[in-house]
């Protein structure tokens, strides 16, 4: 049964230090069993701390990440007949900036043996840089989209 309609998108209010909601679904997508202000202080301290060895504002330290790690094209798969493509589809500007988040963050916490405010300073020194985790995540990607670009006549 189709849906009734489509489904709004919430509002996310915005950090207190940088007034930026950005910077408010970064610490969001870091929390972890609601524990909200510890990360807030691990965010936050990863954004000073990066942009001090870069020299630079941390809301562009984090913007030049997100926009280095942000996808154009994904796969999503489809069923034709009993086949399953890979049909490759572009990303839209919100999901897009939601998948980069979540990269940089993943890439931050698959890295062992240091708090996780130096990694993930680590992460976005990275993506700042076009190096990473995240990135390597965006190129997989994008390498996923391009050998199945003779499916894209399956989007729909």
């Amino acid at each position: 049964m189709p849906r009734a309609g489509s489904v709004k998108e919430r509002q996310i209010g915005a950090d207190r230090i940088y007034g930026s909601v950005v910077v408010a679904k970064l610490i969001n997508q870091v929390m972890q069993s609601g524990k909200k202000e510890t990360a807030r202080e691990i965010v936050y301290g990863a954004l000073e701390k990066a942009a001090e060895s870069l020299g630079e504002s941390p809301l562009s330290v984090l913007t030049q990440a997100i926009l280095n790690t942000t996808p154009k094209q994904e796969v999503h798969s489809r069923r034709v007949g009993g086949a399953v493509y890979q049909v490759p589809t572009p990303v839209k500007g919100s999901r897009g900036q939601a998948l980069a988040i979540r990269w940089i963050v993943q890439a931050a916490r698959s890295k062992t043996g240091r708090p996780m405010r130096d990694r993930l300073a680590e992460e976005l020194k990275d993506a700042y840089n076009n190096a990473g985790g995240a990135v390597k995540k965006k190129e997989d990607v994008r390498k996923m989209a391009e050998a199945n670009r003779a499916f894209a006549h399956f989007r729909w």
